[in-house]
């Protein structure tokens, strides 16, 4: 069994930065992707970031080039999300996602609220 759990989330003005954190535990096979989601008021969940295991990244346009998903091993599988120049449109519940991709199963962390206003 997969489980996630995610940090740091907040409140930060425009233009300010925050880290989210993901720490999964579990077993996890070679073909895994693992994603950040958001979830705004009165809007459908959408897909911010994603990292295959080979290190391969895709991102939602409006935040490429402002948040990096990166993936730490060495010692947990900790995923992270470093949001930059935070602008009132990233406000919403960060979620974050592993996919074995062989079973065909998502897991999903209880998500961290980040709110961005001045």
């Amino acid at each position: 069994q997969v489980q996630l759990v995610e940090s740091g989330g907040g409140l930060a003005q425009p233009g300010g930065s925050l880290r989210l954190s993901c720490v999964i535990s579990g077993d996890l096979p070679n073909r895994v992707v693992m994603s950040w989601y958001r979830q705004a008021p009165d809007k459908q969940r959408e897909l911010v970031a994603m990292i295959a295991k080979g290190g391969s990244t895709s991102y939602l346009p409006e935040v490429e080039g402002r948040f990096t998903i990166s993936r730490e091993t060495h010692r947990d599988n900790i995923l992270y999300l470093q949001m930059n120049s935070l602008v009132p449109q990233d406000t919403g519940v960060y979620v974050c996602n592993v996919f074995l991709v062989a079973a065909g199963q998502h897991f999903w962390g209880q998500g961290t609220q980040v709110t961005v206003s001045s």
